[in-house]
Order: C-alpha cells, then sequence, then structure tokens
C-alpha cells in the first residue's frame, strides 16, 4: 500500500512564517501517486449515488476533473467571483482579514442530485461552507465533502457540520 505522506511536501514558514505549507503538487507529479488518489476516491464512494462532482479553483479542479471522468458524473467548477460567463450563484465569505467571493453557474448546478464537493486540502472549512451553501442554494444536496488532505487542528469539522468530511491523510499540528 502506497504511503501517501511520501508524496507531499511540507513547506516550512510559507506562505508565512510560521505556517507549515503542505503542498500536493508533489502528489501530481507522481503517477503512481495521483493514481492512488483517484482510486482511492473511486473506491471511497462507489456505492455513495454521487451524480457529479463539484471542486473549488484551483487544485480542487485537479483532483475532481480525473475522478469525475474515472467514474464518468459531471463536474462542476466553483470559481471565484468573476470568472464564469453565465448567470452565476454566488456567496461571500471570510477570510482572516478579508473577504472572497465565488461562484457556480446556475445551469450546472443539478436540482435534486447529490453532488460530491471536493478540493485538495481542507483546513478551515470556510471556502468549502461557502461552495456547499451555492450548491444547497441551487437546489443540490451535498452528502459529503472529501480531500486529500485534511488539517483537523484547524477545526473544519465545526464549520462543515453537519455534512460528512472524508480525507484520504490527516496532519495534526507541529
Amino acid at each position: 500500500m502506497l504511503n501517501l505522506d511520501d508524496y507531499i511536501r511540507k513547506v516550512p514558514d510559507f506562505p508565512k512564517k510560521g505556517i507549515l505549507f503542505y503542498d500536493i503538487t508533489s502528489i501530481l507529479a507522481s503517477p503512481i501517486a495521483f493514481k492512488y488518489c483517484i482510486e482511492k476516491m473511486a473506491e471511497i464512494y462507489k456505492d455513495k449515488n454521487i451524480d457529479a462532482v463539484a471542486a473549488i479553483e484551483a487544485r480542487g479542479f485537479l483532483f475532481a476533473a480525473a475522478f469525475a471522468f474515472h467514474v464518468d458524473i459531471p463536474l462542476i467548477p466553483i470559481r471565484k467571483k468573476g470568472k464564469l460567463p453565465g448567470v452565476c450563484l454566488s456567496k461571500k465569505y471570510d477570510l482572516e482579514y478579508a473577504q472572497a467571493e465565488i461562484e457556480v453557474h446556475l445551469a450546472d448546478v443539478p436540482k435534486g442530485k447529490r453532488i460530491l464537493l471536493t478540493d485538495d486540502l481542507i483546513a478551515t472549512g470556510g471556502t468549502l461552507n461557502a461552495a456547499r451553501s451555492l450548491l444547497i442554494e441551487g437546489g443540490a444536496e451535498v452528502p459529503d465533502i472529501f480531500g486529500v488532505v485534511g488539517l483537523p487542528f484547524l477545526n473544519y469539522k465545526k464549520i462543515l457540520d453537519p455534512t460528512p468530511v472524508t480525507t484520504l491523510i490527516d496532519y495534526n499540528a507541529e
């Protein structure tokens, strides 16, 4: 069995001093590790009746797109405000010292369908919480949230409750 930790680069003091950054680009650079992640996603969700997968810009797109292709379901991109040309649902959310806004095409959200919400790394859960709200507002269900990496010490489960959160690997504060 593959040890995913071997494929995640740890970068101290990025993006600022005191932060340990878990870089998943080394997973993408390894066909073995990337394939492992997509196959694990397929295994986890094979009997969960997932109708589509939604992904957070930008690294979340990489995992969700490969997963969507692998299991033959639609991919729904969730992007930063102003990047999508059609009629969009929009949601503002708080960052540490600012606000951000994400959008999804209204026409892309299948009403009454089960959408897996995906990102590469789950930290505080703020962006995923806003994305989940967009999908629900569009009429979809979000039965699970998936991340390759989870940082549970940042308490993302509290903000994402009651939606279950699934990760392939978790890191605690060091």
